[in-house]
């Protein structure tokens, strides 16, 4: 998935699969998902991480997305790279965690995702530079998303980023990612209201969890519920939801052992293709298939249930479930998948470990 003539990483890689081969072809590039398989490759033994990195070492490749990060426009991307420099330790810290500063618009509104990127981000950097102050306001804006009552996270932190209709609509990575977030900031400085907050959220997905492991992608923030369960991501499996639940777990959270191997279980058998569908792992290929869907037109179930719900929580249209039944497989793959699932199981929140001997010991 490295370009090396532009030492830059694809969006994803699109496939096909026959009897006999799989075809695979690059589509695009993408800053963000460099900065995770920055974040990733770093938990891996140093000897093997120029091979995931187009040769280069790993303080290399993130000077270079320190170089890009001053041309990005999108929050997102620059505080991936602030913190994957801060995770390194890299030479350039400074300068990334100041891009980041300079950067947040800390009154507008902001995608809840990118939000908690800032928040881990500057949560990394806490004992290498003085980032209280940013922290304290990424803090705030990030734990003060919650609509009053409700046990999970929105997609967006004010008005003017989505259509007023699927405004109570937030998804899967808008539970994690917070989650990961005040995990890490509460072990980085005892912060028991960040911690409480990322607790409850992760108690509600796993009481959400479907029947056969499923992490679930769409919640009305408004009432913790699931609005439509699909599509079904594989990287929210093997990757997503061990992150934030074992960086939960080793902040002081309770253990989630059980609905973690849940969701494992499902990459393995997935009960919507039957005990003769399609494999989700090519280990030959090194791909998974990205995602389970319904593969209806112009995503119409999902439409249905946003509509219905803003009108009145909780209401749904059975037969359209029935109608677009979910056995549609989204056959591209894309970097980030692997960098979190690195992350997922190598990464430690212990300060002083550094992720390369982090690596090297037995990990998660």
């Amino acid at each position: 998935m490295y370009r090396a003539e532009t030492d830059e990483f694809v969006f994803t890689r699109a496939f096909t699969t026959s009897a006999d081969r799989v075809d695979a072809h690059q589509r695009g590039t993408s800053l963000r998902y460099a900065a995770i398989v920055a974040l990733g490759v770093a938990w891996l033994p140093v000897a093997d991480q120029p091979a995931q990195l187009g040769g280069h070492s790993l303080e290399s490749f993130i000077g270079l997305l320190i170089d890009r990060q001053a041309a990005s426009t999108n929050l997102g991307d620059v505080a991936l790279i602030a913190w994957a420099a801060a995770q390194a330790g890299h030479p350039r810290l400074t300068e990334a965690v100041d891009r980041l500063r300079d950067f947040d618009r800390r009154t507008a509104a902001e995608y809840v995702v990118e939000c908690a990127w800032v928040v881990s981000a500057l949560a990394a950097a806490r004992p290498l530079l003085d980032v209280e102050e940013h922290l304290a306001a990424a803090r705030q804006r990030l734990l003060g998303s919650i609509v009053p009552g409700s046990p999970v996270f929105p997609h967006v932190t004010g008005a003017g980023l989505v259509k007023p209709y699927r405004a109570h609509v937030a998804c899967f990575a808008d539970q994690v990612y917070p989650i990961q977030a005040l995990a890490r900031l509460h072990h980085s400085g005892d912060d028991p209201a960040a911690l409480a907050a990322a607790r409850a959220t992760a108690e509600q997905i796993c009481r959400l969890q479907g029947p056969d492991g499923q992490w679930w992608w769409h919640y009305d923030a408004r009432t913790g519920e699931v609005i439509e369960g699909y599509p079904v991501y594989s990287v929210h499996q093997h990757a997503m939801g061990p992150m934030a639940l074992l960086d939960l777990t080793e902040a002081g959270g309770p253990d989630f052992g059980e609905p973690i191997r849940k969701g494992l279980r499902w990459m393995t058998d997935p009960a919507e293709l039957g005990p003769d569908g399609e494999t989700l792992l090519l280990h030959d290929a090194g791909l998974t298939v990205r995602k389970v869907f319904r593969g209806d037109p112009k995503k119409i179930v999902r439409g249905v249930h946003t509509a219905t719900t803003r009108v009145r929580p909780g209401l749904r249209l059975p037969i359209i479930n029935r109608i677009y039944r979910p056995a549609a497989l989204d056959r591209e793959c894309r970097p980030y998948e692997f960098g979190w699932l690195y992350f997922a199981w190598l990464a430690s929140l212990d300060p002083s470990a550094r992720p390369v001997a982090a690596a090297e010991s037995k990990g998660r």
